[in-house]
């Protein structure tokens, strides 16, 4: 065999070789927050990049859905019934026409206390100013309504704290009247935001204690009572305004004991309120004690055991989930396959850290996929403290062990009454793929 004939034959294997395999695919992703939606890739490379994907729309489509996002229910206008952006038309207009009345009457009954017209417009551009502050502390609190639906007793407690703290400003304020317009705005800025959580989380609340359908005549009859109650109050008032509290000195020493007495009836009712919706810390409640015991509790007994002020605690028995950061923050760009493939087709991503576990949950993750991600933690922490497994051995153990009891324990813990069709998780990031 001579030269040509080895080179056309090496020429020859080399053209039947298989073309190398193409680069694996860069791995990509996309997180919602509010109303901004960014994509991050992570290249074959190395390389790592975010890009704000709502760059594109127009500006004056920007400021159209900020508006919506605001002052709109989320999802609108598929989230509303027909007829709402009708009713919240003539709802504007409404509060409009009172607001222009509420101004015009504040002036003429400075008028009619004899005040000259110099001074009396000035007093009603400070009165005004002062009620001004409470349309800004309700501004700032409407934002914060996905917080109050997965909280609604932690904010409802807020709410009255918020309130006494603006009436105290008020009964302090002849301490020192040249702070007049500072003390009284401030005061009615914590009572604008104490307004806004108070009615905000008034539905969730009184949601909890319908129990055949009957949600308009409880919140009837809840009103009533609150009336009754508020003129006898407004009695008592007067008559300790002329006793008691005739001067200031009175007014500090029973103020405090009326606002603490009031917080603690309050806490009471927050604890009386049977809430059956799943957010992070009752989720993380009945996860641990189905661990521990095999039992779960109904929403009624379960309510004197939530942890009104701090509700954000982890829960050791629980596996110590965190749900809601931002899975850029939670897990690495490099390790992000990985953590991937653990789970399949779940709508749940878990990343165990030194101090706590990550939960990033799918835009449409229900609560049964928040219960399956918490039950799979749990069960790794378990694992990995009773036999000091690694930590990916314990978490396929644990997918195995949740697979095998989820679909009793979902069964039970429906008959208990809970609903798991949302996870309320307090406007926490969530992906998309």
């Amino acid at each position: 065999m001579n030269f040509f004939e080895t080179f056309k034959m090496q020429r020859k294997k080399s053209d039947e070789m298989p073309p190398p395999p193409p680069p694996p695919p860069p791995v990509w992703w996309i997180e919602t927050s509010g109303s901004v939606s960014h994509r991050f890739q992570f290249e074959p490379d190395g390389q790592f990049s975010v890009k704000m994907v709502e760059d594109t729309r127009p500006a004056s489509r920007r400021v159209v859905e900020s508006f919506l996002n605001k002052f709109f229910p989320s999802g609108y206008p598929y989230s509303v019934n027909e007829g709402y952006l009708r009713y919240t038309q003539f709802r504007a207009l409404q509060h409009f026409s009172s607001a222009t009345l509420s101004v015009l009457s504040t002036q003429s009954l400075l008028f009619a206390a004899g005040l000259r017209p110099t001074p009396a417009q000035a007093t009603a551009v400070s009165w005004i100013l002062k009620d001004g502050m409470q349309h800004v502390g309700k501004l700032i609190c409407s934002n914060l309504g996905a917080r109050m639906d997965s909280e609604p007793k932690c904010w409802r407690i807020l709410a009255d704290v918020l309130y006494d703290f603006g009436t105290g400003l008020e009964i302090i304020s002849p301490l020192c009247p040249q702070l007049f317009l500072e003390m009284a705005g401030l005061g009615n800025f914590a009572k604008g935001m104490a307004v806004v959580a108070a009615r905000a989380t008034r539905l969730p609340i009184y949601s909890s204690f319908a129990k055949e359908g009957n949600l308009s005549d409880l919140f009837a009859k809840g009103e009533a009572i609150s009336t009754l109650f508020n003129v006898l109050g407004i009695g008592a008032g007067i008559q300790l305004a002329s006793t008691v509290c005739s001067s200031t000195q009175g007014k500090l020493v029973v103020g405090p004991l009326l606002s603490a007495f009031h917080i603690y009836c309050v806490r009471e009712e927050m604890r009386a309120t049977p809430v059956n919706t799943l957010n992070p810390q009752r989720t993380a409640m009945i996860v641990a004690e189905f661990l521990k015991s095999g039992r779960i509790s109904s929403p009624a007994d379960l309510r004197y055991q939530e942890d009104l002020l701090f509700p954000g605690r982890l829960i050791e028995e629980a596996g110590r989930v965190r749900v809601g950061r931002p899975l850029h923050d939670a897990v690495r760009p490099s390790e992000l396959h990985q953590v991937m493939e653990k789970f399949g087709n779940e709508r749940f991503i878990l990343h165990r850290g030194s101090r706590w576990t990550d939960m990033i949950l799918e835009r449409n993750a229900t609560g049964e996929d928040a219960l399956r991600g918490w039950l799979v933690a749990a069960y790794a922490a378990d694992i990995e403290k009773k036999f000091n497994e690694p930590s990916e051995k314990a978490l396929r153990e644990a997918y195995e062990r949740m697979s095998l009891v989820f679909a009793p324990f979902l069964s039970q813990l429906q008959a208990r009454g809970w609903h798991t069709d949302r996870f309320l998780d307090g406007n926490g990031c969530r992906f998309a793929f």
